[in-house]
């Protein structure tokens, strides 16, 4: 989600930040290798090395270490971006805002099985809807649409696949959405 997210800052409301074009992509690439490839790519080592039982993660048990080692990537990502003095704070106050709800899920996992696809999106909805309350120029039919679409659909599938029962989905959607409301809201007051 962080992908999505900082595509929307970077790339799709451009009045979001005051980042020169000329580093957007590679601010773009940073995020989508610190929070996307690199700790998929750790899980599914973990996976391999029997670190970890299934890549589905059916057990609260199964899911501490995932977690933890994803928030820890979080955390040095908001941390580098923080050190970056002389780029937009958006950027590592977005990224603080997102770190936030990863380390909740983190937390929430050591008790009980909350959504982390729920608390994704449910971030996304809500960074997308600010962009359209505080930035005028943001066409935001089209991206709301999709990303209700993108719940309805992993929601379904989650419950589909037994994955989570209605309570897990309903509280990933609504974690994800408070902490990223409030969070985005506060960047752009």
């Amino acid at each position: 989600m962080p992908t999505l997210v900082f595509g929307l800052l970077l790339f799709g409301v451009p009045q979001a930040t005051s980042i020169p074009e000329e580093f957007k992509f590679r601010i773009f690439i940073l995020i989508v290798l610190s929070t996307l490839l690199i700790p998929m790519v750790t899980i599914i080592g973990l996976r391999l090395s029997g670190t970890v039982k299934s890549l589905h993660m059916p057990e609260v048990k199964d899911r501490k270490l995932p977690f933890a080692i994803t928030a820890l990537y979080f955390v040095l990502t908001t941390w580098f971006l923080y050190q970056k003095t002389d780029l937009d704070p958006v950027l590592w106050l977005g990224m603080t805002v997102i770190c936030v709800a990863v380390v909740l899920l983190t937390v929430v996992s050591f008790f009980w099985k909350i959504s982390a696809h729920m608390i994704g999106l449910g971030g996304l909805l809500a960074v997308v809807l600010v962009l359209g309350q505080k930035f005028p120029t943001f066409e935001v039919l089209y991206p709301l649409l999709g990303v209700l679409v993108l719940c309805g659909a992993v929601a379904s599938s989650r419950l589909l696949l037994q994955a989570h029962r209605p309570t897990e989905i309903y509280a990933g959607l609504a974690v994800g959405f408070a902490v990223c409301w409030l969070g985005f809201s506060w960047i752009w007051s």
